[in-house]
């Protein structure tokens, strides 16, 4: 097991780490949740937009459905 360990580049990895400024990563991240929820947000407006077009839709064509044919003329 510690074979394996001697090959880990614990330097390199330390030196890497060490330049990851903490800032800089907690504003990436807040933007990545921000962003999602706005991605999140908008889909689910089209989705909802979407359902209540096409029920109003159905509601309408319902409708004249339980009309029956219009008359055209003036007398019966």
């Amino acid at each position: 097991m510690t074979a394996i360990l001697d090959r880990v580049p614990v330097d390199e990895i330390t030196e890497e780490a060490r330049q990851i400024q903490f800032g800089k990563t907690v504003l990436l991240v807040v933007a990545g949740v921000l962003f999602g929820l706005g991605w999140v947000v908008g889909k689910t407006c089209s989705v909802l937009w979407r359902a209540v077009a096409w029920s109003v839709t159905a509601v309408k064509v319902g409708w004249r459905e339980a009309q029956g044919p219009r008359r055209s003329g003036g007398s019966a």
